[in-house]
């Protein structure tokens, strides 16, 4: 009730600090009172403001979450990284629907910028929607003033910006420290795991002899781009100097591990296993969701690589609409990039396009698909695929040398 009431007070603050803007914008030479007006109202809207973003409400929460963020990205990340959207937001309403109290932290406090990322993801439209939890990125509290305080939980959100600020802050070692003394779960996702690489309890790293995940150096090579080259180490190397039992399963696709209080998790596809398992591990029963399509998407890849292929072919023909079938594509797509000359990464690759060839056509997939066959000796069903571009008016001049080339 007192959070609701805050909430209108600010809201009547910032129309009528609106109002008194738009007077002054009218006037050639605006009053002090008017000037004197605007300021008041203006700052008053702040004050109310920062009082409601303290922690999102809950009605009796069983628990409390801290969600870091880096504090580094900056022009969404186009001059420096910051933090991963869709790691953030995920993972947010996991624990707000569990009813579980959040707090959201960053290293410098304040407003913080995400790298870009989709608006129209089901779980960043209802981030978008939700006025309550966007103030909590406009106004993080900063990791120094909660040294003090008590959670049960920490989670790290991924995203290239985390490598260069979090590993660093020592609040947030501080805080971190505390928890783990505590026997609270410690958890990331991603990048995330770069915090925990200088913390150390009793003289001794706490991830060491610990089974920890994070973005690891093969899925750097191929989704690094620019910022890898800035990085102070590549967290999957670093994480081993730290006497840490690293693993990871397949690149971008899910993978959690919980290896005593620490829950990570290695990509962005991890994130909604991971919050689940937070959720677990502080004695709470997630409730039963809808899964979102891209997650979805991606644990119908991970089954089909573990030898489901029958049950995701059956399960594409009957619920495509379901799923992200572009994304699914994508996968393969990008294996088939970096399969180079090996066949059996090849084959396994271009399994995973075929799967959605009947659903999504992209010319650049379609030029890849055709190569891959070509390499494996199916040149029939690589010279139709080609043919088809040619016929299409699509990559005419890389279809056609190909298939001048498989001639001779």
């Amino acid at each position: 009730m007192q959070k609701k009431v805050i909430a209108i007070v600010s809201s009547l603050f910032l129309v009528s600090s609106l109002q008194l803007k738009a007077q002054y914008a009218k006037e050639d030479k605006p009053s002090w009172k008017t000037q004197f007006k605007y300021f008041i109202t203006f700052g008053l809207y702040l004050f109310f403001s920062s009082i409601m973003v303290v922690g999102q409400e809950i009605k009796n929460p069983t628990s409390k979450i801290l969600m870091v963020v880096s504090s580094y990205g900056k022009d969404a990340g186009k001059s420096r990284p910051g933090f991963v959207m869709d790691e953030f937001t995920q993972a947010y309403y996991i624990f707000i629907d569990n009813n579980i109290s959040v707090v959201v932290a960053s290293p410098k406090g304040g407003k913080v910028d995400a790298d870009g990322y989709s608006p129209k993801k089901l779980y960043n439209k209802r981030f978008l929607e939700d006025k309550t939890a966007l103030l909590l990125l406009e106004n993080t509290l900063s990791t120094a003033s909660l040294v003090d305080k008590n959670y049960d939980a920490v989670y790290v959100v991924g995203g290239k910006g985390a490598m260069f600020d979090l590993p660093v802050d020592p609040s947030l070692q501080e805080i971190i420290s505390k928890i783990y003394k505590n026997k609270g779960v410690i958890s990331s996702v991603c990048h995330g795991s770069a915090a925990f690489l200088n913390i150390k309890v009793d003289n001794e790293f706490i991830v060491k002899n610990k089974e920890i995940t994070g973005f690891c150096n093969s899925e750097e090579e191929k989704f690094g781009e620019v910022w890898v080259k800035e990085f102070p180490y590549l967290l999957e190397t670093k994480l081993i100097e730290r006497g840490t039992l690293y693993k990871k399963g397949e690149d971008m696709l899910p993978f959690v591990i919980t290896s005593g209080n620490f829950v990570t998790g290695q990509n962005p596809y991890s994130t909604t296993w991971v919050a689940e398992d937070i959720v677990k591990a502080i004695g709470i029963q997630p409730k039963s969701r809808v899964q979102y399509p891209d997650e979805k998407s991606m644990f119908l890849v991970k089954r089909f690589l573990n030898g489901e292929q029958k049950w995701a072919r059956e399960e594409l023909l009957k619920n495509n609409g379901k799923y992200d079938i572009k994304l699914i594509g994508m996968y393969g797509y990008y294996g088939l990039t970096y399969s180079k000359e090996d066949e059996q990464k090849l084959r396994v690759s271009l399994s995973i396009v075929d799967l959605v060839s009947d659903f999504f056509f992209n010319e650049n997939i379609q030029m890849e698909r055709a190569i891959a066959y070509n390499k494996l000796g199916a040149k029939d069903k690589a010279k139709e695929l080609l043919e088809d571009l040619v016929k299409r008016n699509l990559l005419i001049e890389k279809a056609k040398s190909l298939l001048e080339t498989m001639s001779k």
